[in-house]
């Protein structure tokens, strides 16, 4: 009777490994992408939905007081503030933390959760209740250094 033995040489072992380090190495970067994609995405989508309720904000004050103004603070626009919001006025410091810092400029501000912080500067304009009265902006994304 013959022994026969079954199993990997050590080639086919390191073959193995060299195919899964080429595999590890394509894979992770493209889902780390997914991952930075999806926070973005969920940003834009809380974004969009403030700039949407400060124009209505607006629209609701025009009806009401003739003239057209947003809020001090862009969250008050919102019927339901996110989960993650915090109205301490600091940088956000938690995973998914929104805020809103008031300033000269002010920004609406969120947390990542790598760490990262990214910011939209936001002013409500001039409500003095005069000619001189503007309405407000939201700018785009930029990173908090």
């Amino acid at each position: 009777m013959k022994n026969k033995q079954n199993g990997l040489t050590l080639i086919e072992l390191i073959m193995v490994m060299i195919i899964l380090g080429v595999l590890a190495a394509v894979a992770i970067p493209r889902y780390m992408d997914t991952i930075e994609n999806a926070e973005e995405s969920g940003e834009d989508a809380i974004i969009t939905n403030v700039e949407a309720a400060l124009e209505n904000y607006a629209v609701h004050k025009l009806l009401d007081s003739g003239r057209r103004i947003w809020p001090d603070n862009p969250f008050t626009a919102l019927k339901v503030v996110p989960d993650t919001y915090t109205e301490d006025g600091t940088w956000p410091n938690t995973d998914n933390e929104w805020t809103f810092v008031d300033g000269d400029p002010a920004y609406i501000s969120h947390q990542r959760a790598d760490n990262s912080r990214w910011k939209w500067e936001y002013d409500a304009g001039i409500n003095t209740g005069t000619d001189d009265d503007t309405t407000g902006y939201l700018d785009g994304r930029e990173a908090v250094e």
